[in-house]
């Protein structure tokens, strides 16, 4: 079978799922084409995979110029494929504008709108677009499956996503709290892309407390578990950046943000401004070490399709306090709390219970661990779409 990815610029769960499907198509004898952006395939290397990378320009904002010009290299490039996979909207809004055979058409989409306004308008014209013309729509929660449903969408089916298999930790929790400076502090951890969709200011009114003395429980992770980050690789020395109160608060949890983000700016200002117990680490690429160390894993997000971010953590059997958004509850299970998006109320609270009621954060770690035994490998990914490709009409 040959099959046609497109794609748009990600720097990722997108990419790396993309990456993964690559493998698996390619390791079963199926011939692949990666087409967008050079920046992909210079961050994930689908050529070196032993797929065909084509360079197509798919921004990730509306320009009609350069999106005839990327609709039209699409229907080129695609014109002798069977199977054509786009992920995310405008990937797959170029795609179905540019291609020839819309039942050929796969679409894969991974986010959802969190903003209004005319970024709102352009996002719904290019949902009805995807969901009049494309074959096969997979989706990432059960939100955005019932809203393709309603917008038309001819066949609507869950994605199956996994995260990379975990690396083991390469520092002890007590060394990772000791470069933190969290004393005798719990640390709790947020990866995230420091932008709007991530919920983060909800994530500091919890911070800001009040919060009662708390001992530091041990870290909910096996010492023996493993974890793969998500983050962009950069040395861990990254740390040393972030609130000088944080390390000098004493009582209550440290939180810890791992991420880069257009809203670093504002984040700090007010950590600096309410002298929060929360330190901006900057890209990570030892994730695995911060999740072995941290109680849990916090995630006060306005949306969240599958997070690999959440997955790696019940794989370390580290509990998480999240918002009842999006895919997250299926990921989570009974393996941690869910809380209303941005309740900073019954969110502190929660958080407060794991710390502090007995029991609470040890059960919910051991739920984590068997959630985590649970969760899809590569082959069933894989698996997932060619039982998808397989009612592909090749007839158009």
């Amino acid at each position: 079978m040959r099959v046609a990815f497109v794609l748009g610029t990600t720097s990722g769960g997108t990419g790396r799922h993309v990456l993964m499907l690559v493998e698996g198509l390619v390791r079963r004898g199926h011939q692949v084409l990666v087409a967008g952006p050079r920046s992909v395939e210079e961050q994930f290397a689908y050529g070196a995979a032993g797929a065909v990378f084509a360079e197509v320009a798919v921004s990730d904002r509306p320009h009609p110029v350069n999106d005839l010009r990327a609709a039209l290299a699409i229907r080129r490039l695609t014109r002798g494929a069977d199977v054509v996979h786009a992920h995310g909207l405008r990937a797959g809004a170029l795609a179905a504008l540019g291609s020839r055979a819309s039942r050929r058409l796969v679409v894969t989409l991974h986010n959802a709108l969190t903003a209004g306004g005319l970024v709102g308008f352009v996002y719904g014209v290019l949902e009805r677009i995807v969901a009049r013309r494309a074959g096969h729509v997979l989706v990432v929660s059960p939100d955005l499956g019932a809203r393709m449903t309603r917008l038309g969408a001819r066949d609507v089916r869950a994605a199956v996503v996994t995260a990379p298999v975990p690396r083991p930790p390469k520092r002890t929790p007590q060394e990772v709290r000791d470069e933190l400076g969290a004393g005798d502090r719990p640390l709790l951890l947020t990866v995230a892309r420091l932008a709007q969709q991530k919920g983060l200011e909800t994530l500091l009114d919890v911070a800001a407390g009040p919060w009662p003395d708390v001992p530091a429980p041990a870290s909910s992770a096996e010492p023996s578990s493993s974890a793969s980050s998500e983050s962009p690789s950069e040395s861990p020395s990254a740390a040393s950046s972030g609130s000088p109160s944080a390390s000098a608060a004493s009582g209550g949890p440290l939180f810890v943000v791992a991420g880069e983000g257009p809203l670093r700016g504002g984040l700090q200002r007010r950590i600096d401004d309410e002298g929060l117990p929360v330190r901006l680490l900057g890209n990570r690429d030892d994730v695995p070490d911060l999740l072995n160390a941290a109680v849990a894993l916090l995630m006060p997000s306005r949306w969240e399709g599958q997070p690999l971010t959440l997955r790696e953590a019940l794989m370390t059997g580290t509990p998480a306090v999240a918002s009842d958004v999006g895919g997250i509850p299926e990921i989570l299970g009974e393996a941690g709390i869910l809380v209303p998006y941005g309740d900073a109320a019954r969110f502190l609270e929660a958080v407060r219970e794991l710390l502090s009621v007995p029991g609470v954060a040890e059960g919910l770690a051991e739920a984590a661990r068997r959630r985590g035994r649970e969760m899809p490998g590569p082959d069933e990914v894989v698996d997932s779409v060619l039982a998808v490709y397989g009612g592909v009409s090749f007839g158009g």
